[in-house]
């Protein structure tokens, strides 16, 4: 099965890996130069901001930088009068991520779960909850933004849904790290370490149960129903 997975789905696998390591290699060199062009990106013009988050729209799809990195950045850069940018540039990460994992797999990956039924009507019945589903892969601040799309558009959800339930999924999280971003003195040590207190971590720590233990208890019900129809 594992030779098979791998002959047959090459590319898919090694972009999905790609989109895991990247982020880790690219975020410490990335805060180095925010760090030395503070003066320069704080002075953008509206219409350069608006270059700014087609940028960032691109780097998150494709994984050099993280959805947290972005929202702290951004918040210490132009304040909350940013904030509906960055929501925006979520939802585009998202998509391009979305199109570009579609293209890479090309339905290799369904027409290989083809062959094991009880793998595919797990998938199915995933897709039959895929706004639970991408909303618990979105709230966590430790599922990796680019990787997590990647394995979404793996289940087919439908495009329209992906993308409203991957930005309400955002929100709550994005909320927070941007106004971690706007109270910040210092934005090398912001993206090094972002001290949000002990509410904040407490807060970060509810959103990774409530998303850990949702993606569990979807997945459990999911290979229960599975099982049952075969």
């Amino acid at each position: 099965m594992w030779k098979k997975l791998l002959q047959q789905n090459t590319g898919t696998l090694l972009y999905s890996l790609l989109l895991v390591v990247v982020p880790v290699v690219a975020s410490s060199g990335l805060a180095l130069w925010l760090y030395h062009n503070t003066t320069l990106l704080e002075a953008l013009s509206p219409w350069q901001q608006v270059l700014y988050f087609l940028v960032v729209s691109l780097t998150m799809a494709f994984a050099i930088t993280p959805t947290t990195f972005v929202a702290l950045a951004t918040g210490f850069l132009f304040g909350w009068a940013a904030f509906v940018g960055v929501v925006i540039s979520y939802g585009a990460a998202a998509l391009i991520g979305y199109t570009v994992a579609r293209l890479i797999d090309h339905g290799k990956m369904t027409a290989f779960l083809h062959q094991f039924p009880k793998a595919e009507g797990v998938m199915d019945e995933l897709r039959e909850h895929s706004w639970s589903l991408i909303i618990l892969t979105r709230i966590s601040p430790v599922l990796p933004f680019a990787f997590m799309t990647f394995v979404l558009s793996l289940v087919q959800v439908p495009r329209g849904r992906f993308l409203l339930a991957s930005m309400a999924g955002m929100l709550p999280r994005t909320l927070f790290f941007f106004w971690v971003g706007t109270q910040a003195q210092d934005l090398l040590a912001l993206l090094k370490d972002p001290n949000a207190g002990t509410s904040g971590k407490l807060l970060l720590g509810a959103l990774v149960v409530i998303s850990l233990g949702g993606l569990y208890f979807l997945f459990n019900r999911a290979l229960k129903k599975a099982l049952a129809k075969k």
